[in-house]
């Protein structure tokens, strides 16, 4: 195979794949039954939850906390659509920001234009852990809707999706899976000596036990 990398978007990687200018894309997909309208979705690769990334003296532990302070969240994510579901459900008064991409999310949040940024919680740990001073933050708050990561391809192309589903089961085996979570989760990433510090949950290793590609609620 010829393997051509492409950037993409939050935004556009759902346009990118339906209108055939992408094969595949292996991100932070959130796999919903509105987007199967789309696309199509491999075997899940990551269970997340939503949590809140906030500086550790802003007195913000929960989503609670959150009335009536401006957040930040990233554009063309399902996260955006929770974080005004959950305010309006809740009538918490959020003045709720929407960036670009996770990166400017977070420069909001380092720059003092938002509280808080609201996005899955691997990204958040990402995040943070490219913080000029990481200490500074703290991933919280209650853990919020389940959902699986996947990776997009195009509909009605069982044969490519099975191919897909094949690579992944082998690279999620117990002797691949553990050395790889290890390298990228848990150890300093270099050139930088990035740390995530992030445990595998137990709905990855649920998933690790049985691969699925199940919507999640």
């Amino acid at each position: 195979l010829r393997v051509e990398l492409v950037p993409v978007s939050p935004e556009n990687r759902w346009s990118m794949i339906a209108d055939g200018r992408i094969d595949l894309e292996c991100g932070t997909s959130g796999h919903t039954t509105e987007r199967e309208q789309r696309v199509a979705f491999s075997n899940s690769i990551f269970i997340v939850r939503m949590r809140i990334l906030t500086r550790k003296d802003y007195g913000i532990t929960d989503f609670p906390d959150l009335a009536g302070r401006t957040v930040v969240t990233t554009a063309g994510t399902t996260n955006a659509d929770k974080v005004r579901q959950m305010n309006e459900a809740q009538n918490l008064g959020m003045e709720i920001l929407i960036a670009k991409d996770h990166g400017e999310a977070f420069h909001i949040l380092e720059t003092g234009g938002a509280a808080a940024f609201l996005m899955d919680d691997v990204l958040l740990y990402g995040e943070r852990a490219r913080a000029i001073r990481w200490g500074d933050w703290i991933v919280t708050g209650t853990p919020q809707s389940r959902e699986a990561y996947a990776c997009i391809l195009r509909k009605d192309d069982p044969a490519f999706k099975q191919l897909v589903d094949r690579a992944l089961k082998r690279a999620m085996a117990p002797e691949a899976f553990a050395p790889l979570y290890e390298k990228w989760f848990l150890k300093p990433v270099p050139p930088k000596g990035i740390k995530l510090d992030f445990p595998l949950s137990e709905d990855m290793r649920e998933l690790l036990a049985a691969p699925n590609d199940r919507v999640l609620q």
